[in-house]
């Protein structure tokens, strides 16, 4: 199950992870990110020890949404060693973010 990430847990889980990071940008309110929320779900199960997945609810924290320049939602980034290395903004298919993992494992 991905993780949920927040403001407050933001720089331990995602910049200081030593494993490759995905983090979805998401609202509850927002028809897209309900498409990309089961396909998040599913890459957490498949990678779980080998990556971090989680998932920030911008309405609520909107700090590290902004530090990226997160301003369509679903936005994933992928984090290796704190910095971003992909990033896929919408709705991709579930293979776009696999192998967006795969490409920094």
């Amino acid at each position: 199950m991905a993780l949920e990430i927040t403001d407050a847990t933001f720089d331990e889980v995602v910049l200081k992870s030593d494993k490759p990071v995905v983090v979805d940008f998401w609202a509850a309110w927002c028809g897209p990110c309900r498409m990309v929320g089961p396909v998040i779900e599913e890459v957490s199960d498949e990678y779980e020890g080998k990556a971090v997945v989680g998932k920030v609810d911008v309405d609520a924290n909107q700090e590290y949404a902004a530090k990226y320049g997160v301003r369509n939602i679903p936005t994933v980034l992928v984090f290796k060693n704190g910095e971003i290395v992909d990033r896929k903004v919408g709705v991709s298919p579930k293979k776009a973010y696999t192998d967006a993992i795969d490409a920094v494992l």
